[in-house]
């Protein structure tokens, strides 16, 4: 490598004349140094570890033709990867698993050299897949031509090295996700169980694909006499820290529900805890306690979207909810509003990122799910499946949470029992 940057140089040339007799500029290093930096420039565009090690060899024969794979360290299968070219060409692999282990092995030089095939008909050679203390494997290249010179090793060398370096940050970022992950599935809690009295069914669909949580949250907490609380909450914001949030929230709902206050009280607690933590971040919610004795469902909306009711023949509506501040505020202001509720109807409450597309009017997206149709006989997974697919929840731009309730119909055995 070293041999390889030295063809760039020239000697200095000092003009007598000029003060400071600075070096004058080479064109060709200047050409070559922009070739470098953009042939560099082509390896490591992703995260994704196959992909440097497809982008490495490519550029590889891009610069000195015939052939070039990777073999990866420790590889027990001894198998060229990333292949471009004709793999005919290449040597036998367990001459490059040989070259490969003699720059990855401990004892190895901090800065491995790359190994040249000692006989067969055609050329070939091994470069370290290394950057500093990281051995990954090895560049492999070969051709049927002219051997390879040693500004062709040198560059070849400076691009697995690029790769290399691309590798190991790959590798810490999928060490991290997996991390997150872990961290992300702890978050993930299962809401509470309703009473028998009630069916409920909940959705969680997370926006984008490197989440499995977000803000967004649903819960269910069993109240005295056959009362069921049902919650949706949205915290603004996305990822692990929106997620985290999500669960102080969820957390602070449990406790502050144990005491069996109606929803808008509920909401002004939660509203109180949370503007006690500075950190804490804004989230709307909607809370329906639901009494299947009186056939009631109460509500109270801290920012939130209103509910919609599905009746008997499968016709979807939204309920009119007084609409206080988001909690985390402080501002508290909640009002309840109370609805009849029967066995025919379903109750769904659902988070914003079901219905709202950027650029356009709530009311509008509103007035898109108002419009969606169900079977009249449709169960609570029915109607979540339905809407989900009729609103294309799948390439929503924020994360969804859906929740859908239905009252069991009381048997005359069931009216019986309460004399």
């Amino acid at each position: 490598m070293v041999r390889w940057f030295q063809s760039f140089r020239r000697p200095a040339t000092v003009d007598p004349l000029a003060s400071g007799g600075g070096p004058e500029e080479d064109p060709g290093v200047r050409s070559r140094l922009t070739a470098l930096r953009a042939s560099a420039a082509r390896i490591g565009t992703t995260l994704d570890e196959n992909a440097t090690c497809a982008e490495l060899t490519r550029e590889a024969v891009r610069q000195v033709g015939g052939t070039a794979a990777v073999l990866r360290a420790g590889s027990e299968a001894g198998e060229y990867e990333a292949v471009n070219g004709d793999p005919a060409l290449l040597p036998d692999v367990r001459w490059a698993m040989a070259a490969a282990q003699e720059t990855s092995a401990p004892g190895a030089a901090a800065d491995p050299v790359p190994v040249l095939a000692s006989g067969g008909a055609r050329p070939a050679l091994c470069v370290p897949l290394a950057t500093g203390r990281h051995r990954y494997g090895g560049l492999v290249c070969a051709r049927d031509r002219a051997p390879f010179t040693p500004e062709e090793t040198g560059l070849l060398a400076l691009l697995a090295e690029r790769a290399a370096s691309h590798i190991r940050h790959a590798q810490e970022h999928e060490r991290v996700r997996g991390i997150v992950g872990k961290l992300q599935r702890a978050l993930l809690a299962e809401p509470g169980r309703p009473h028998p009295n009630l069916d409920v069914a909940i959705r969680y669909l997370p926006v984008g694909q490197s989440a499995l949580v977000g803000g967004d949250w649903c819960e269910t907490v069993r109240l005295h006499f056959g009362r069921t609380l049902l919650v949706v909450g949205d915290v603004m914001g996305h990822g692990l820290e929106a997620a985290v949030d999500m669960t102080a929230y969820r957390s602070s709902l449990r406790s502050i529900a144990s005491a069996d206050l109606p929803p808008h009280r509920v909401l002004r607690r939660l509203d109180d805890s949370a503007s006690a933590e500075p950190e804490r971040r804004p989230a709307t919610c909607l809370i329906a306690r639901v009494d299947p004795n009186r056939g009631q469902v109460t509500f109270a909306s801290a920012g939130h979207l209103p509910p919609a009711v599905i009746d008997a023949q499968g016709r979807t509506s939204l309920l009119a909810v007084p609409v206080g501040p988001p909690l985390g505020t402080g501002l508290g202001g909640y009002e309840p509003a109370t609805y009849e509720l029967d066995p025919g109807q379903t109750l769904v409450l659902f988070t914003d990122g079901l219905v709202e597309h950027r650029g356009e009017d709530i009311d509008h997206s509103l007035d898109r799910l108002a419009g969606v149709s169900f079977e009249a006989t449709a169960g609570v997974e029915d109607v979540i499946d339905t809407v989900l697919a009729r609103l294309d929840a799948r390439h929503a731009e924020d994360d969804v949470a859906v929740l859908a309730a239905q009252l069991h119909a009381r048997t005359q055995q069931d009216l019986d029992g309460r004399r």
